[in-house]
């Protein structure tokens, strides 16, 4: 049986006549830029994060810049941040000028390790920006902590995780300076393309934002600022406030299944021999349900690269998220860092390996997928 790592089309299908009358409804207004759509979108999104503002933009990464242009951070600056997530979170910070500077993770969440955090802020240190990876929160109590202490900006990049809670139930992207989303197709809530989406509780910062977007334009031709093109669609919009309304049901899908993974793999024996470590749950806390949303799940494993070819003779998904941490990125070669700086972040590159996880995925399909780890490792 093929399991793919996700499925579009089982996940699209049972809204087509309700996505494609969106679409319709918008082609009829003919209103395909920052249209009623959009501010439609934004309101819901800021209730859904519980953040003052929303601004919807073009993709998770035109998140990340215009978030850090809009808090002026630029050459002489320095953004600390992880080694160890999607190149946007670094390539933003670099796009402007500006240095990131790298701080390793915690092996149990895969996010930034606070605790490292300090010894690495400088005088030059303008902002910080946690990684909420696989849609679980990085530990923001002592972050907030260090960043209020530093008067140092917060953006949380939480592309993979809109919707989780960290353990005192606040929802990423609420408890920094701003949150940025990804609308991904392949994310918990994706759109039919690129689109992104900042959220924030300051509400000068969110209108600073709007005028980023279009080219820092306002009134229209007049510009006090230099921003970009940064406008989500009507037709993204649209798409994404049908999808809204049912994002819960697909994230409690989404643990419905990470929680039978944790079964079939117990039951395999991998986990108790050590060959197969679970992903942690590291911030569940009782009464929140979005302690994690599973954008990704992820396993620590041995004989990773063999075992994924083993997956894929079989027609079995799975994917690296990430084999190549920026400090030995090429790109990156000038900031100084070499080979063995962040043994955490090097570890997990070589060790974990992403299982199918989409809320579609049925219990067949998940027995399927753990009868071919368990015969790879007898």
């Amino acid at each position: 049986m093929a399991v793919p790592l996700l499925d579009l089309k089982a996940h699209h299908e049972p809204l087509h006549k309700e996505i494609m009358a969106a679409i319709e409804q918008v082609f009829k207004s003919q209103a395909f830029i920052l249209g009623p759509e959009v501010t439609k979108l934004e309101e819901r999104v800021a209730a859904y994060c519980q953040t003052r503002a929303a601004i919807g933009v073009t993709s998770g990464t035109d998140a990340l810049l215009v978030a850090l242009m809009a808090l002026n951070v630029g050459p002489g600056d320095e953004v600390i941040t992880t080694p160890y997530s999607f190149f946007a979170t670094a390539g933003a910070v670099v796009r402007l000028g500006a240095k990131p500077v790298l701080v390793d993770i915690d092996p149990r969440s895969f996010n930034i390790d606070p605790a490292r955090i300090e010894k690495a802020v400088t005088s030059k240190t303008k902002a910080l920006i946690p990684v909420h990876l696989y849609g679980q929160s990085a530990d923001m109590a002592p972050i907030m902590d260090i960043a209020s202490r530093r008067r140092l900006a917060v953006i949380e990049d939480a592309a993979q995780a809109i919707g989780t809670e960290y353990k005192d139930g606040r929802r990423v992207g609420s408890i920094g300076t701003v949150g940025c989303l990804s609308f991904f197709p392949s994310k918990n809530l994706g759109a039919l393309g690129d689109g992104g989406m900042v959220v924030t509780n300051d509400v000068e910062l969110a209108e600073r934002i709007k005028v980023l977007r279009v080219h820092g334009s306002k009134p229209k031709y007049y510009h006090k600022l230099i921003g970009g093109n940064f406008r989500l669609d009507s037709l993204q919009a649209a798409v994404l406030n049908v999808k809204l309304n049912y994002l819960d049901g697909w994230t409690k899908r989404r643990q419905e299944n990470a929680a039978r993974y944790e079964q079939l793999l117990t039951e395999s024996g991998a986990v108790k021999k050590g060959i197969v470590r679970l992903p942690e749950a590291v911030y569940r806390a009782s009464g929140h349900q979005h302690y994690h949303i599973y954008n990704q799940f992820v396993l620590r494993v041995e004989k990773r690269d063999e075992l994924i070819a083993h997956l894929k003779k079989k027609d079995i998904g799975a994917e690296i998220y990430y084999p190549v941490p920026f400090h030995v990125q090429e790109c990156f070669r000038y900031l100084g860092y070499k080979e063995g700086d962040f043994p955490e972040s090097e570890r997990a590159a070589k060790e974990t390996i992403a299982i199918p996880i989409y809320p579609e995925l049925t219990p067949e399909q998940q027995t399927e997928v753990v009868d071919a780890v368990r015969t790879f490792y007898a």
